[in-house]
C-alpha cells in the first residue's frame, strides 16, 4: 500500500492551538490542493481524536472530481478510516453518513454492544490485533501513554492498514493527528510526506505538533525534499521518505 501524509502546520511546527482547537492555517489554494490528494486515495484516516475535535466529514469539496472518479469505476468519494480502539466515535458523527463507506479500526477491548451501535449507524468496524506498535488516534487527546493499559486497549497501525489493504484500499492518505502521524512513521508504513507551513506562530508546548508521540531519539525517518510549492500565504514542502533511517 502507498501512505501519503498531508498536513498543515504554523511556521513553529504547531497544528493547533494548546487548546487543541481548530485553526486556519492555510487558504482556498492549499484547501483545493487537499482535495485533489484526497481525490486521488482509496481512503483517508484519520485519529479518533480528531473526529471528537472537528466532526470532520472527509469528502471532496469539488464535484468534478467525484464524477471522474465515478467515470473511472470508482466511488465518487474515497473511504473514509477512524483509528478508534475503544468505539469512541459518536454515532451521529457526519463521517458515518452514507456519503462513503466508514471504517473503524477498533481493538478487542471495544465491547461487542458498542460495535453493534456503531455498525448500526453507518460503519463498518474493523476489530485489529493489539500492540504498541504504532497505535495513536490523535487529535484533542490520545490514548498511548496511559497507564494500566494492556495491548488488547490498542490498536496497531501496521496491522490495521494490511486489514485495509485486504478491502481494495492501495492508496492511503492520512491526515491526523500527530499522534497517528508519528506512529505511521514509527512503523515505516509512510511513503510521501506533504506538509504545508502557513505564515503564523502558534506556540505552546501543549501544543499538537506534527508527529507527537514519544519521539525518535536514535533512528529518524529518512526524507528527501522533492517539490516545493508557495500556495496563498505559506509553501508545501513535498517529501518523499525513504525505506531507511538516518
Amino acid at each position: 500500500m502507498h501512505v501519503v501524509v498531508n498536513a498543515a502546520q504554523s511556521v513553529d511546527g504547531k497544528l493547533a492551538t494548546r487548546r487543541r482547537e481548530q485553526l486556519r492555517i492555510s487558504g482556498p489554494e492549499d484547501f483545493d490542493r487537499v482535495d485533489r490528494v484526497r481525490a486521488a486515495a482509496d481512503a483517508v484516516l484519520v485519529g479518533v481524536g480528531t473526529v471528537l475535535a472537528d466532526d470532520p466529514h472527509l469528502t471532496l469539496d469539488v464535484e468534478d472530481r467525484r464524477v471522474e472518479r465515478l467515470r473511472n469505476g470508482r466511488p465518487g468519494n474515497p473511504a473514509r478510516v477512524v483509528v478508534d480502539s475503544t468505539g469512541r466515535t459518536p454515532t451521529d458523527a457526519r463521517i458515518l453518513d452514507d456519503a462513503a463507506t466508514t471504517y473503524l479500526l477498533v481493538s478487542a477491548s471495544t465491547p461487542p454492544d458498542r460495535r453493534e451501535a456503531l455498525e448500526a449507524a453507518g460503519a463498518e468496524v474493523v476489530v485489529v490485533e493489539g500492540g504498541r506498535g504504532g497505535e495513536s488516534e490523535g487529535g484533542s487527546e490520545s490514548e498511548g501513554g496511559r497507564g494500566g493499559e494492556s495491548d488488547e486497549d490498542h490498536v496497531d497501525l501496521a496491522a490495521g492498514i494490511h486489514a485495509l489493504a485486504e478491502r481494495g484500499v492501495d492508496r492511503l492518505m492520512v491526515e491526523g493527528g500527530g499522534e497517528v502521524i508519528y506512529s505511521c512513521f514509527a512503523a515505516g508504513l509512510v511513503d510521501e510526506l506533504h506538509v504545508y507551513v502557513g505564515s503564523l506562530v502558534i506556540g505552546g508546548r501543549d501544543a499538537p505538533t506534527l508527529a507527537d508521540g514519544e519521539g525518535f531519539t536514535e533512528a529518524f525517518p529518512r526524507l528527501d525534499l522533492v517539490d516545493t510549492e508557495r500556495l496563498d500565504d505559506g509553501i508545501v514542502l513535498s517529501y518523499d521518505v525513504g525505506d531507511g533511517t538516518s
